[in-house]
């Protein structure tokens, strides 16, 4: 923690010509971009993942006309086509389940008093007028909506939820691109997930809502680079 702390710190410290007073957010930003750098293969392998799924539509349709009336065989079957043309029906969540600890670290960094034994100056960080270590039911507090950490707040909300409407789309038109088992009857066992999915980006406004605001710009930059990432990537 506190050689992250550390890092953060001398970032901000090079930012701060360019950003003054929001450096530390600028650090933060910059930082989520080099972890979704790092984890851009295996978002490239889940796009890939997803386009072999589709492919493999067809054949999954006989599987369904053939062992219909066998829900327990249609599923091994399945199952071992997935298997033998190694595509899984979960690549796509590596991406984001990678991501928690870097999440986890900025929340836990910005959500802590002191660091090694110190204070955490971290905290006296701000972007604009909202402190980094501050929560939305701070900045209500601290002049309500309108007051100015309220209006940074604001335009989160504002970001994330044009984001989450063009996620929620892309998501929607991918997830009808999916392989179907006759009678529209989604693959077994991604049936919730598909339902779930296209919801996903929009979570990102309740954690904007209840975490320190570093830990919600490192969910507000993601989500946006997500959502480019995948218009890139299954277009």
């Amino acid at each position: 923690m506190s050689v992250f702390a550390s890092l953060v710190e001398r970032l901000a410290d090079l930012l701060q010509p360019l950003f003054g007073v929001s450096a530390a957010a600028a650090a933060i930003v910059l930082f989520t971009a080099f972890v979704r750098l790092l984890v851009h293969p295996l978002s490239r392998a889940a796009a890939r993942g997803q386009k072999a799924r589709t492919a493999l539509q067809p054949r999954i349709a006989e599987l369904r006309r053939r062992h219909g009336r066998d829900p327990e065989k249609l599923r091994r079957a399945v199952l071992e086509l997935h298997a033998r043309e190694k595509v899984s029906p979960l690549a796509g969540c590596l991406p984001s389940l990678i991501q928690l600890p870097a999440f986890f670290l900025l929340y836990h960094l910005f959500s802590s008093g002191t660091i090694g034994g110190r204070a955490n100056e971290l905290l006296d960080h701000r972007l604009f007028a909202a402190p980094l270590g501050g929560r939305w039911t701070d900045a209500l507090g601290d002049g309500g909506v309108f007051g100015a950490a309220g209006l940074v707040y604001a335009g989160l909300f504002a970001v994330v939820a044009v984001v989450a409407w063009f996620g929620y789309r892309l998501t929607r038109k991918a997830t009808a691109a999916q392989p179907v088992a006759g009678d529209g009857e989604q693959v077994p066992g991604l049936a919730a997930m598909t339902r779930v999915l296209p919801f996903m980006s929009f979570f990102t406004l309740v954690t904007v809502a209840v975490v320190p605001l570093a830990a919600a710009l490192y969910m507000v930059t993601s989500t946006t680079w997500s959502v480019a990432e995948r218009a890139v990537l299954y277009r």
